[in-house]
């Protein structure tokens, strides 16, 4: 669904309301195999005349419910994509912006951070997009990128308008 489309409006397909199935690694990095499963909703909206988007989540993580948003914006200059995320849970933190583009159909987002005190390279994939579904995962690497481990994946569908 994106791979015809002005790269300025790579997200304008998320407009609107979603049902959300997360799968999460209970621990990153650990070798844990270990998944918990679970439900939440998403809503987004575009902002910047267009150039970007806000999108509100409600995630209903086993270990307590929480908000949290991401923020995007296009960098005409360079072609990027830059993310933001902000979990309600620490709402004075903003986390590291994953920058990248879609190619193919396919968006692949990189930041260099820390985890636990260790430099992590974080992927952001979103793929399968659709009019009615779209997956994002997540994936922490400690080796610069030379393997991957994933551990987040959301599957959205969308909510019919009422």
């Amino acid at each position: 669904m994106t791979d015809s489309i002005d790269p300025a409006s790579a997200f304008a397909w998320q407009e609107g309301r979603w049902q959300v199935r997360h799968r999460k690694l209970r621990e990153r990095l650990a070798g844990c195999g270990d998944w918990a499963e679970f439900g939440g909703t998403c809503t987004a909206w575009p902002v910047l005349g267009g150039r970007g988007n806000v999108e509100d989540n409600r995630i209903d993580d086993p270990g307590g419910a929480y908000h949290a948003i991401a923020v995007r914006s296009f960098d005409a200059a360079s072609g990027l994509w830059s993310i933001w995320w902000l979990d309600g849970r620490s709402p004075s933190a903003i986390d590291v912006p994953v920058r990248g583009r879609f190619e193919d159909g396919v968006g692949v987002f990189l930041a260099e951070d820390q985890w636990h005190g260790a430099p992590v390279t974080i992927r952001f994939r979103w793929s399968g997009i659709t009019a009615d579904s779209a997956r994002w995962e997540q994936a922490f690497s400690a080796d610069g990128g030379a393997s991957w481990e994933v551990n987040w994946v959301m599957d959205f569908t969308r909510v019919a308008a009422a």
